[in-house]
């Protein structure tokens, strides 16, 4: 009976010990604080987590604003007609490469025909106007005339000559030749160097004259886009900030993620009265003809160059309508922990920039979590 006794007392003893082993285990085991994560170095190495200290870079303030793709306007010619009359023939095609003076087309034109005319028939009138002049001056030295008569016809001289002048002046203006024939074709020539960017006439259309006092249409557009403009528009309250010479980068939509460094060249002295705007002009080489006129462009201008604490743009998580970023507090014999904390941002740079300026949240120094952080945020 005592020995049934003894091995009862022994299991008692031994089920009510169970469940105060078990406390005081548990009891001994950290609790994980809200917000953190601890790994051990095994796990951090196998998760492929890298951590950046957040230091001091340089910034630059920018402004950024539209723009659009123009022509160098000493490089790019607008050809018109200066006559009225049908085309005839086309001889430059587009795309084609022309020299100065080469033919662009040809037309069939009445006013060419009259220019000519005129200017013949000038030059008649100042013949036989010179003529008598010179016959009245010898009457008059021999006394077979009078003073009144030489001075007749003298004045005729001089109006002859002015109206020959203005003949010459107007066939020259519409190229028409000099008068030894009459004829009523008109070559258009092309004022630069270049390339047929543009072409609006075919043969056959009757095209108006610049000096017919209607609309003129520009019938051809000649230029290079080797160099090209682009002009952006800045607002008034920035206006003192950007000088000529700062720093822009350029980006159009044609391509994407490529970044086209330029300078500012020149700054309007005026504003536009509808836009409050100034222009602003940067010059961009493209010799692969990237860049089209007319094209839509982004400017970023740097005006103010700056240092500031800086954190990786791969650290920062967007949580709704805040910014969070990892942060490793201590690096201990029992593993790693890593801390989750709210941070302002003053994020003014591109997707393609590797730092971003923090405001507030993350000291110096302190080390920042810049692979890995979207992994340790699951594990919350």
């Amino acid at each position: 009976m005592t020995h049934y006794v003894v091995r009862a007392t022994i299991l008692c003893a031994t089920i009510l010990a169970a469940p105060a082993c078990n406390v005081s285990e548990a009891a001994t085991k950290p609790l994980t604080p809200a917000g953190e994560v601890w790994l051990t170095s095994e796990q951090v190495r196998a998760a492929n987590i890298e951590v950046e200290p957040a230091e001091a870079h340089e910034f630059d303030d920018v402004i950024m604003t539209s723009g659009r793709v123009t022509f160098d306007d000493m490089r790019v010619a607008h050809v018109f007609s200066p006559v009225t009359g049908r085309v005839t023939t086309i001889a430059a095609q587009l795309g084609q490469h022309v020299k100065r003076g080469a033919p662009l087309a040809t037309l069939e034109s009445p006013d060419i025909g009259n220019a000519l005319s005129e200017t013949n028939k000038a030059r008649a009138d100042y013949i036989a106007s010179e003529h008598d002049y010179q016959r009245q001056k010898a009457l008059v030295a021999e006394h077979a005339t009078s003073e009144a008569v030489l001075e007749q016809s003298e004045d005729s001289w001089r109006k002859a000559r002015a109206e020959l002048e203005r003949a010459r002046s107007k066939a020259y203006l519409l190229r028409a030749g000099d008068g030894s024939s009459v004829s009523q074709t008109h070559a258009l020539l092309s004022p630069i160097d270049g390339e047929i960017l543009a072409r609006n006439i075919s043969p056959g259309i009757e095209v108006v004259g610049q000096y017919a006092g209607g609309a003129a249409q520009e019938l051809f557009t000649v230029g290079q886009i080797d160099e090209v403009w682009v002009l952006g528009d800045i607002y008034e309250v920035d206006i003192a900030k950007v000088h000529v010479g700062s720093p822009v980068s350029i980006t159009v939509l044609a391509s994407q993620g490529r970044v086209l460094p330029g300078s500012v060249d020149w700054v309007s002295s005026v504003l536009d009265p509808d836009t409050r705007t100034a222009k602003i002009r940067c010059r961009l080489q493209n010799a692969d003809e990237a860049l089209r006129p007319e094209m839509f462009a982004t400017l970023r201008v740097s005006v103010d160059r700056r240092s500031a604490l800086a954190i990786p743009r791969s650290a920062v998580l967007r949580l709704g309508d805040y910014h969070v970023v990892f942060v490793q507090l201590d690096d201990g014999n029992e593993g790693v922990r890593f801390a989750r904390v709210p941070v302002d941002i003053d994020d003014q740079g591109t997707a393609s920039d590797a730092w971003v300026v923090v405001q507030h949240g993350v000291a110096a120094g302190q080390r920042v979590v810049a692979r890995g952080a979207g992994l340790l945020s699951q594990m919350l």
